[in-house]
């Protein structure tokens, strides 16, 4: 919860590779009933959903933003892990939070393209999860391992705009530092 005692809904935003879900994932296990929506879960929840992944990854989110609705409604804090490259969605879900009374916190986790690049090659050629193998297709369908230089591009374009954006610098292969330091993020 805010310091206010308000529910709190938290976009956890970062290239893809960065650690999102996992630190959601372990923020909430430390935090019960505090839900980690991982949009991509929702997204591989759709049958089909890689025949139209543009429909699909709408209807994720929307999906999404009412599941954030009703916890946040009962008072509980909700971890949104997604990367995002545009304001769209963040807009969306800052809305939310002034709609439902809750505070609005954005994490972004910053790390270097060739850092995100080698972590996604990693992930992509052994896939943990289902949602890691389609985003590894997704991210094949919209040019490759090259394209992850824009998105990093427009992930710090994102963050600049956003000037109250909290910032966790991601260092591969030390996942309990970024425990630790999305933990103190969120306590600001």
């Amino acid at each position: 919860m805010g310091d206010d005692g308000k529910a709190r809904l938290v976009l956890i935003n970062g290239a893809p590779a960065t650690g999102k879900s996992t630190l959601a994932r372990r923020y909430a296990d430390a935090h019960p009933l505090t839900l980690a929506l991982d949009i991509d879960a929702v997204l591989g929840m759709l049958g089909g959903w890689l025949d139209s992944p543009g429909e699909a990854g709408l209807l994720a989110r929307r999906m999404a933003i009412e599941m954030a609705r009703v916890h946040l409604g009962s008072g509980r804090d909700v971890l949104v892990p997604q990367y995002l490259g545009r304001l769209g969605f963040v807009l969306e879900l800052e809305q939310l939070a002034r709609d439902v009374g809750a505070e609005f916190t954005e994490i972004a986790l910053i790390s270097t393209p060739a850092d995100v690049a080698a972590r996604f090659a990693r992930r992509s050629r052994e896939p943990e999860t289902a949602q890691h193998r389609d985003a590894a297709v997704l991210l094949e369908l919209g040019g490759g391992l090259a394209a992850l230089p824009a998105l990093c591009e427009r992930l710090d374009e994102v963050v600049a705009s956003r000037p109250r954006t909290r910032t966790v610098t991601i260092a591969d292969g030390d996942i309990e530092r970024a425990v630790r330091d999305l933990g103190a993020a969120l306590s600001r």
